[in-house]
């Protein structure tokens, strides 16, 4: 579209696209940042961070001060157990905050009667939609750099090397791309915002929690074998597909599973993040040429990038039907093929 017509863009040219995006985006940042609430809110952030890693390491030395056995390893276990320990309270802080951030970023400029003036400007859907979501990404990849200082205490213990870390926030980068274009994905489907907030809770329990029961019940009755009484003829197919293994995709979008295996890479074949991920691919050997350098245990890195790049390529068509929903013209409709109208006289 020619700026000339006024007739709203969904996909502009490159330079226009980034450069709409930016103006979004400054927009929106020079807003959450503005005042002092965001640096509080970023204050609080790291004293969550800090006082949680402090606790989780106390409780770590206490266990080993018993005088059990050896403590050669007791080191190594603080740190992959602190790891371990940061990587679930980092996703879960990406996991409320990311869906939370892009919820109102459309439906809220309904309400205020602004969408339809930021449409007919010179900016695209396109680059309205990216300003929107890189803005929130933002403010989470700032409170993800500010942990890093403390996440990086590890390496006073060791049992944790730098590339884990870096894979671990790879993870998380992922999750809030993820959960960030659901979040605007919802808000751009709703018309209020209270209604999109509420819609993404849910669909955040459903993605994590939701898949985690059912991939766990779907393998328990694989592995007791349950059959219904009577051997009901029309629930063949859902006995058949019960006594399958359940697929690995149905836990892609659980970040969790993803970071355990980030913590397996850490730890021996034998431990318990190594036997989940074992569990979750199916690749859980005890001897041959699986584990890692060719020992024992289970493939390490084998299950968080599949997860990564199906929540990246998910992500994509997000924001793409997010495009679709905000701009007002032009949209992918089913098309119906119209009868002649002959055949629509002699059909009535």
């Amino acid at each position: 579209m020619s700026g000339t017509t006024g007739t709203p863009r969904r996909f502009g040219a490159v330079r226009d696209v980034f450069g709409g995006m930016s103006a979004i985006s400054v927009k929106e940042l020079r807003g959450r940042m503005r005042g002092r609430r965001a640096f509080v809110i970023i204050t609080i952030h790291l004293l969550l961070v800090a006082g949680f890693a402090w606790m989780i390491e106390t409780l770590m030395e206490r266990s080993f001060s018993g005088g059990f056995g050896s403590t050669f390893s007791a080191s190594a276990d603080i740190g992959r157990a602190l790891f371990t320990a940061m990587l679930v309270l980092l996703t879960l802080i990406v996991l409320v905050l990311a869906p939370a951030s892009t919820a109102g970023a459309i439906s809220l400029e309904r309400e205020k009667q602004t969408l339809d003036l930021l449409t007919t400007t010179p900016i695209s859907s396109l680059a309205i939609v990216l300003g929107k979501l890189v803005s929130a990404l933002s403010w989470i990849l700032l409170l993800l750099l500010a942990s890093i200082p403390v996440t990086a205490l590890v390496f006073t213990f060791g049992g944790v090397g730098p590339d884990d870390m870096v894979k671990g926030y790879i993870v998380l980068l992922v999750t809030a791309l993820f959960y960030g274009s659901v979040g605007l994905f919802v808000s751009a489907l709703v018309k209020r915002t209270q209604a999109a907030t509420v819609i993404n809770l849910v669909t955040v329990i459903a993605l994590t929690a939701g898949t985690g029961f059912i991939f766990i019940f779907w393998s328990s009755m694989m592995s007791q074998g349950f059959l219904p009484n009577g051997g009901v003829r029309e629930n063949e197919g859902l006995i058949e597909s019960l006594q399958r293994r359940p697929p690995e995709a149905l836990l892609w979008f659980n970040p969790f599973i993803a970071q355990i295996d980030v913590v397996c890479g850490t730890d021996t074949g034998f431990s318990a993040s190594c036997q989940i991920i074992g569990g979750v691919t199916n690749t859980q050997t005890a001897f041959g040429d699986q584990g890692f350098g060719g020992g024992l245990g289970v493939p390490r890195d084998s299950y968080w990038p599949r997860s990564a790049a199906a929540m990246a390529i998910s992500s994509i068509l997000l924001i793409i039907l997010s495009v679709q929903l905000v701009s007002p013209t032009r949209r992918w409709r089913i098309r119906r093929r119209r009868m002649p109208p002959a055949a629509a006289a002699s059909a009535a």
